[in-house]
């Protein structure tokens, strides 16, 4: 793992916003069927993608309950962002849903009540919790997080997502957990998948940097939704890192798409692959967590 001078861990450099090729066209489908929907309304087929726009899952839906909370983390407290059925039993599956560069923004608070929505306890830890870094809801210079992404530690956020995890056991203690994550938080959630093996059933990342992610010491099911057009992660190099996984695996490279594509409040979502992504990770997470097998 490299390591800065001041001994933080050098969080892979992805600048969501340009890591695009433009070899192939960018061919966006606004329809999104009620299949590939689960647990979101019709608002986005709605609204142009790429901007910003309603939630697809309201804070206010009757069908969820929301909840900003306070988690326990070595040394500090840190906020939170949670969602779980009105009527959730105690036996209810979980997801930790680990943010991508611009924090728990309104982008991760709506994936987080979709959770909800489709019958899922989710949780999305501030991982920038510590370091005072600004709200991220539609911002468009990453640059602005770089200072914030960098001073991440790995033991830092595996305890903070260990601590969502917890928590979300602790409410729902008959439940399994399976974690995802965007940008840098696929990555992260790879790790979590490796430094939390005891909580996770199953893991699902979304484009995130294989920098430094053993994939032999990996042993959850791993479905994996990535852009053929992302230039930061080639996608030989993430056909490799699954050819070398000895655990069930689901792997989708979507050649309309770029790094970000499921980011539907920035100009690089490419709603087909969003669609079908959000499809295929429910079912991973209805086989693995939801299910009775892990």
């Amino acid at each position: 793992m490299r390591q800065a001078r001041d001994g933080c861990e050098m969080m892979p450099e992805i600048d969501p916003t340009l890591a695009a090729s433009d070899r192939l066209n960018r061919r966006v489908f606004v329809g999104i069927s009620s299949a590939a929907a689960v647990g979101a309304s019709a608002a986005i087929a709605q609204e142009p993608p790429g901007r910003a726009h309603p939630p697809l899952v309201a804070e206010d839906d009757p069908a969820i309950a929301v909840e900003h909370m306070m988690l326990q983390a070595p040394g500090t407290t840190i906020a939170a962002y949670a969602a779980w059925p009105a009527k959730a039993p105690a036996a209810t599956p979980q997801v930790v849903v680990v943010m991508h560069v611009w924090g728990v923004d309104a982008s991760i608070r709506d994936v987080v009540r979709r959770y909800a929505k489709a019958g899922y306890a989710a949780i999305a830890p501030d991982l920038y919790a510590r370091f005072g870094a600004p709200s991220g809801d539609d911002a468009t210079d990453f640059t602005l997080f770089r200072p914030y992404a960098q001073r991440l530690d790995r033991k830092q956020y595996a305890a903070d997502i260990r601590a969502a995890a917890l928590r979300l056991a602790a409410k729902f203690p008959s439940g399994k957990s399976g974690v995802t994550g965007f940008c840098m938080g696929g990555r992260i959630a790879l790790l979590a998948a490796i430094d939390d093996a005891d909580l996770f059933a199953a893991v699902a990342p979304f484009y995130g940097p294989l920098t430094d992610v053993d994939p032999k010491a990996i042993h959850v099911p791993v479905c994996g939704s990535y852009g053929g057009r992302d230039t930061s992660i080639p996608a030989q190099s993430v056909r490799d890192f699954f050819a070398e996984l000895a655990v069930p695996a689901d792997l989708r490279i979507y050649d309309e798409a770029g790094h970000a594509f499921f980011d539907d409040r920035r100009p690089s979502y490419v709603a087909s692959a969003a669609a079908d992504a959000w499809r295929r990770t429910i079912a991973w997470f209805e086989r693995h967590v939801a299910g009775s097998g892990r």
